[in-house]
């Protein structure tokens, strides 16, 4: 019962919360007169989502004819530290207002913690909360009661589901707090399938799944490569395919494995950090080639090519692996050398 010196009231206050339910619980607060109407006791509560901020204005005007220096307090059945009160300033002039603003945060887990999820445990868990917000004045020394107001808490899941109901069917609590099981059954096949994309991409699907993606495209895996560079030849199988035998497709496979750039830009073979160049020429034409600039006697060896590898971390590159994919990429009847430079 509240107990007061003042015979009319010192200051009148205003609650309002910025989230509201839809409904409430069947049962009425215990806080609140019975034959309230329902309607009433929601305008006086506060939905909150786990993990997600929530707040409730509180406005206190000055009734009296001085000044007064007010202090807020917030108790209720919940822990304190899930509410926090701020005011700008607790002296109120006459006719003057002050408003706070209460702020409530509920753990992310509230619904997953071990309290709540384990069979052994009891007791249920509370979902209901009652609040009271009091105003004391202090005259002086001392701290006076002088109003206060009351509030329910109520901590409900976030639910999408609840909106393609009928309205009816959104005004039983029970019934948005039930249609939450199926939502949080069905919604991981749904995510699941708007990221189908990313499994059906070497280069982003789980590694369990890069078997089946190379055998999809005819793509031989070799452990010798790996990880990234499987993903890399995977996604890009097709092109492989597409240019083996030829200096584009050669070029391509040597990038993938050791990532020097293919330098598109460069008009300059030998230029390259990948250079792919034939040493074969017209041969020797009297009065219209000169000898070791335009020409070689006999002509050089035909289906002969030289590749030079430029990299500054040049001892990092398998020379063996290397060989192995020119021998796969290149034409049966040609020859080559290998060079593996410093850049």
């Amino acid at each position: 019962m509240l107990q007061t010196l003042f015979s009319t009231p010192l200051v009148s206050i205003q609650l309002t919360p910025m989230r509201i339910p839809e409904t409430v619980p069947n049962q009425e607060s215990t806080w609140f007169a019975p034959g309230i109407a329902t309607e009433s006791i929601t305008q006086k509560s506060l939905l909150v989502h786990p993990g997600e901020s929530s707040e409730i204005v509180v406005q206190v005007k000055n009734l009296a004819q001085r000044n007064l220096r007010l202090t807020l307090k917030v108790e209720g059945d919940f822990p304190s530290e899930w509410c926090q009160v701020v005011t700008e300033d607790n002296k109120i002039a006459p006719g003057a207002q002050m408003d706070a603003v209460l702020y409530f945060s509920i753990p992310a887990n509230y619904f997953e913690d071990q309290q709540a999820i384990n069979p052994e445990n009891k007791d249920r868990l509370v979902l209901n909360f009652r609040s009271r917000v009091y105003v004391y004045i202090d005259p002086g020394t001392e701290k006076e009661q002088i109003e206060e107001e009351e509030f329910n808490l109520y901590i409900r899941p976030h639910s999408r589901y609840i909106n393609f109901l009928p309205i009816i069917y959104r005004e039983v609590d029970f019934i948005g707090r039930f249609i939450k099981i199926f939502e949080e059954t069905v919604e991981p096949l749904i995510e699941s399938f708007n990221v189908m994309w990313a499994n059906l991409d070497s280069l982003t699907a789980p590694q369990a799944l890069l078997p089946f993606l190379a055998h999809w495209v005819a793509w031989p895996l070799d452990p010798v490569w790996d990880i990234a560079q499987q993903r890399r030849l995977i996604r890009r199988a097709i092109e492989l395919y597409r240019w083996r035998g030829t200096r584009k497709g050669l070029r391509l496979y040597l990038h993938l494995y050791t990532g020097l750039p293919l330098d598109e830009h460069i008009a300059q073979e030998s230029n390259k950090h990948i250079s792919i160049t034939e040493p074969f020429s017209r041969g020797f034409i009297l009065d219209s080639a000169k000898l070791g600039e335009d020409a070689v006697l006999g002509g050089g060896q035909p289906y002969h090519f030289n590749i030079r590898l430029r990299s500054d971390n040049y001892k990092n590159i398998d020379e063996i692996l290397v060989r192995q994919i020119i021998e796969q990429e290149k034409p049966a009847f040609s020859t080559y050398n290998l060079f593996v430079e410093k850049f």
